[in-house]
Order: structure tokens, then C-alpha cells, then sequence
């Protein structure tokens, strides 16, 4: 490698999807400088990945982006549901569910709600926002390779469109590379799965009369199961522009060029049953469905995510948001250790915490496959198997049980049969909406740029004790008052008891990171607030 740095940053990421943006919009939150090299010239044109759950949609809320992303999926605003039918024109048709949130009971547990929002239309707002907060974003650019030291990590980028080659020297490295992770195979780390489930191409195409087919039905996708021609069907505008993921059998010699337009028009027009539908090709793009999960999230310097550490079943859009939230918990913890409020270790809570997740999810993606039966997969003889959780346990209800948390039950599931977020240790800290300073938030609002520490505004010897311990630990400790009156900085919503919500008393405190989680909580008063909160802050930022 050429020992001449040019260019040095305290984090570099690889790979600029979806996960590896989010990262990059992440960090420029945060005020941490990074580079991002992407191979490809530019984000994704085929549409994919649109399912973003409610807890990556909290998370875009925190970081600014949650309205942009809206309105980029506004047309699919009204789609809801899973149908499942032999055709769409025969009367056989049967709701795997209607609503994403049948009754609006979402709205006790978080302020955000589910979003539709294909990758071809999610990336240019990550892109367009990440610019606008300063990240530095190079697409054409290929890292060709990497070693790393006990100080950082030097890499050889090139630029795709002149040749050059640049040496960039970084403190970390976020390997945000794909399914086929270079990074990962170069660190040699294995992984663990079933391997690949499924195999599809997915099909873009145009047709104006398939909208009158369709009718009212504006669902998120329709499985049909004609078993001369099975697949599923995506509305990309509910107008003319469609997506159809038709099985591909490559095990059985079948290639890519075996799908000719011809082909696709007839297998599409037959599984929708409507022989006659005009359907014009635009688009193939094959993909492969899998189950696989990295034995480690990392090795030294270099971290593992989204696609480069897991691999999922596309149902439930489980996949590319585990990745974002991959991404979430790591960057707090890679701001906290650049800039010298946390010690190393800290780092180290990164796969504690989230390879368990990455198991638990897609072991329930998989078995999600299996109960909606989708096409292509052949799903193992008996009961579905995975964590049994509800779509909203999956998605939001999910704990640490180790990690950079204090207090939290380790024997636990990591993904509870029944949703609870009561502010147990290692859970996503509850919803609650207070005013501040006239102003409505979520208490998720809250929680972004440093811990947070809530406690009742008759015990102003919480407040105090955390202005102290910032002070002494040099770090940003934010402190919250709940309650009514002159000394309150919150004051809840409607009567809501905080201090309920969260599993304590008044007397108590809260703790909760950066990424919204519960890291501590003191269920009552002590005698030394400053003391007791000295020694949790300093256990979990790894303080020696």
C-alpha cells in the first residue's frame, strides 16, 4: 500500500445504501467527521427494500430526516396490507392482514408510525440530507483494500471515473459493503444460517390497465399463488409503474438470460389473470434471498453492518432495517470513544448488543416466509419456527441484555412474545409527550446528541447530581425535570405519570443513551445521587 497519507478522517465508511448513508447521516449529527466511498456511481435505481418499520422511522425523526422521507413516499401513503390470492381477477382472495396498524394502537408506543418508501426513492433524501449536515459522500469510488494497526486504519481508495488512488487514514472503519462483504471476507469471519432460502428476479414493468384490475386493493404487495405462475406484485405509483418478483430456479440450470421479456410479460399476465394486460418490461434485476448472520460484528478496528453482517428474508422488510439500526446504535458509541468521552469498550457493546438481534430477526424473517407462504420459498416441514412476536414486537420491543446497559435481565429473550417498553434496562426507553417550553415532543425527542437523564421535578437533587458528574466526566449530560411548576423543564401530557411509564418512583431516575435505550434507572431515591450516577455513567462509557 502507499505509505503517503492524503487524507485522514476519524471514521470511514464502505458501501453508500441504505445503511451505509444512515451511518454517514448518523455521524454528521453527531459532529463526526467521515468519509463514505461507494463503488457504484450513484444510489439505487430499481425499487426495493420499502418497508421501513417504526423504529427506523423514529430514528430518521431524531436525525431530521423523517419528513423528507415522507414526502419522497407519498404516493404509496395509502397502501396497507398483504393480499394473497390465485389471481387478482378470480374471487378467491384472502387479507394476510389489512392494516399496518389496525385501531391506531401504534400511537401509545411511539410518535412515528410505519413508512412505505423504495430504496430508489430513500437514498437520494439520505444523500441530499447527509450533504446538507456536511458529510463528505464520494460515490464512484472503490476501496481496493485495507490494513489495520493498533492505532486506525489505512486504506487505498480508487476513483472509478479517473483512475486515481487515494490513501485515506482512519481512526475506525464501517464496513457498510453488502451481502458479499469484501471487508468481511478479508477479516476472515465466518457466518452462521440456514444460508440461501430463495431466489427471485424482480421484474419492473409498465401498465396502464393493470391499475383497473387492481381497483380499490391498495396494498402493500399481493402474493399470488397460480402454481403456473406465482410471484409477487408490488405498486411502485398505483398508476402504471409495478414491480413483479417472479421465482428463479438457478439450482436447477435456470439463468437470468432464460428471462426474456416475452417470458415475464406471459408469466405475469397469467398470474394476474388478465390475459390481455398491456405489461411493457422495463427492468430485471435478480436477487437472492438468505439466511446468514455474521459470527462477529467486527475485528479490531472495523465494524460490520447491515447486509455485511446479516442476511434476512425480504418478508417483513426485516433486513435493511436491522441494518439501519445496526448503524444507530453504533454511531453514538463511535462519537462518544472519537471524541474521548468513552473508553474503547465501549465499542466492544456494538455486537454484544446487536448480534443477538440479528439472530432473533431473521430467524422470525424466515419464519414470517413461511406463514405468508411467500413464492419461491420452500420452507422446512412443521410449525413455522423464530421468535413468536407480533410485526411490532419484532420491530420495536427488542432489549439488550448485555451490553452497554446496567440492570438488565441477560436471560431474557431478546425479542419478548408480548410488546412492553415499561423503561426496563436495555429496552427502547418509553413514549410519552411532554411540553417544553410550550412545545409538544415525544420524549424520544429527547434523545439524540447525548445521555439523558429524567427525573421528577420535586427531586431537584437528580438535576444536580448529573450537572456535577458532566462536569466532572467532561461529557454532555442533558437532565430533565418532569413535572409542574417553575422547576419542571417537562411537564407531561394529559396527566401522564413519567415516573410510572418508566418502571420507577418519584423518587427515582432514568438513564436513557443516546439511541433512546434505557441504560439505567434507580427505582427510587439514594443517598448519593452524584455518586451512584458517577459510577453508572462511568461503567457504561468504559471509563477506567
Amino acid at each position: 500500500m502507499n505509505e503517503n497519507v492524503v487524507h485522514r478522517v476519524p471514521v470511514l465508511i464502505v458501501g453508500g445504501s441504505l445503511v451505509g448513508l444512515s451511518a454517514s447521516v448518523f455521524l454528521s449529527r453527531l459532529g463526526v467527521r467521515h468519509l463514505l466511498v461507494e463503488k457504484h456511481a450513484g444510489t439505487s435505481t430499481h425499487p426495493r427494500g420499502r418497508g421501513n418499520n417504526v423504529r427506523t422511522m423514529e430514528i430518521f425523526r431524531t436525525a431530521g430526516a423523517e419528513r423528507l422521507i415522507r414526502d419522497a413516499a407519498s404516493v404509496l401513503s395509502g397502501n396497507h396490507g398483504i393480499l394473497q390470492a390465485p389471481s387478482l381477477t378470480g374471487g378467491e382472495q384472502d387479507w394476510l392482514f389489512k392494516e399496518i396498524d389496525p385501531g391506531g394502537g401504534l400511537a401509545r408506543f411511539s410518535p412515528s408510525g410505519w413508512c412505505l418508501c423504495s430504496q430508489n426513492d430513500l437514498e437520494p433524501v439520505l444523500v441530499g440530507h447527509a450533504r446538507a449536515l456536511g458529510s463528505d459522500l464520494r460515490f464512484s469510488a472503490e476501496m481496493l483494500g485495507f490494513e489495520q494497526d493498533a492505532d486506525g486504519v489505512t486504506a487505498v481508495v480508487k476513483d472509478r471515473e479517473t483512475g486515481e488512488h487515494t490513501t485515506v487514514r482512519a481512526d475506525y472503519l464501517v464496513a457498510a459493503d453488502g451481502p458479499r462483504s469484501p471487508v468481511r471476507e478479508q477479516l476472515r469471519i465466518g457466518q452462521t444460517g440456514p444460508g440461501d432460502l430463495f431466489h427471485n428476479v424482480s421484474i419492473t414493468f409498465r401498465s396502464r390497465g393493470l391499475a383497473s384490475v387492481v381497483g380499490d386493493r391498495r396494498f402493500i404487495v399481493c402474493y399470488l399463488t397460480n402454481p403456473k405462475a406465482d410471484g409477487a406484485l408490488l405498486p411502485v405509483d398505483n398508476v402504471e409503474r409495478w414491480v413483479f418478483h417472479a421465482p428463479w430456479k438457478p439450482e436447477l440450470g435456470e439463468t437470468m438470460e432464460d428471462f426474456t421479456d416475452d417470458r415475464c410479460v406471459a408469466h405475469i399476465q397469467e398470474a394476474v389473470g388478465a390475459p390481455g394486460l398491456d405489461v411493457e418490461i422495463t427492468g430485471k434485476a435478480p436477487w437472492h434471498a438468505a439466511e446468514r448472520v455474521a459470527e462477529r460484528y467486527g475485528s479490531g478496528r472495523v465494524f460490520l453492518a447491515g447486509d455485511a453482517a446479516h442476511e434476512m428474508s425480504p418478508t417483513g422488510a426485516f433486513g435493511s432495517n436491522t441494518g439501519i439500526q445496526d448503524a444507530h446504535n453504533l454511531a453514538w458509541k463511535l462519537a462518544a470513544v472519537v471524541r474521548g468521552e468513552a473508553g474503547p469498550g465501549l465499542l466492544e457493546t456494538y455486537e454484544a448488543e446487536r448480534l443477538p438481534v440479528a439472530r432473533a430477526t431473521s430467524a422470525r424473517a424466515s419464519s414470517r416466509s413461511q406463514e405468508h407462504s411467500h413464492p419461491g420459498y420452500a420452507a422446512p416441514e412443521g410449525p413455522a419456527g423464530g421468535p413468536r412476536g407480533g410485526m411490532l414486537t419484532v420491530a420495536l420491543g427488542y432489549r439488550y441484555g448485555r451490553g452497554a446497559v446496567l440492570g438488565a435481565g441477560p436471560a431474557g429473550p431478546v425479542v419478548p412474545e408480548r410488546m412492553g417498553l415499561t423503561g426496563e434496562p436495555g429496552t427502547r426507553a418509553p413514549h410519552l409527550w411532554v411540553r417544553r417550553a410550550g412545545t409538544r415532543v415525544s420524549t424520544l425527542d429527547l434523545y439524540e446528541r447525548s445521555f439523558v437523564l429524567l427525573c421528577d421535578a420535586d427531586r431537584p437533587e437528580w438535576r444536580a447530581a448529573a450537572s456535577r458528574v458532566a462536569e466532572r466526566l467532561g461529557i454532555r449530560l442533558d437532565a430533565y425535570a418532569v413535572g409542574a411548576g417553575a422547576g419542571a423543564d417537562l411537564e407531561a401530557e394529559e396527566g401522564g405519570d413519567w415516573a410510572a411509564a418508566h418502571g420507577t418512583g418519584a423518587d427515582g431516575a432514568v438513564l436513557v443513551r443516546p439511541d433512546a435505550f434505557v441504560a439505567w434507572r434507580s427505582p427510587g431515591a439514594v443517598e448519593d445521587p452524584e455518586t451512584v450516577l458517577y459510577d453508572a455513567l462511568t461503567a457504561l462509557l468504559h471509563r477506567d
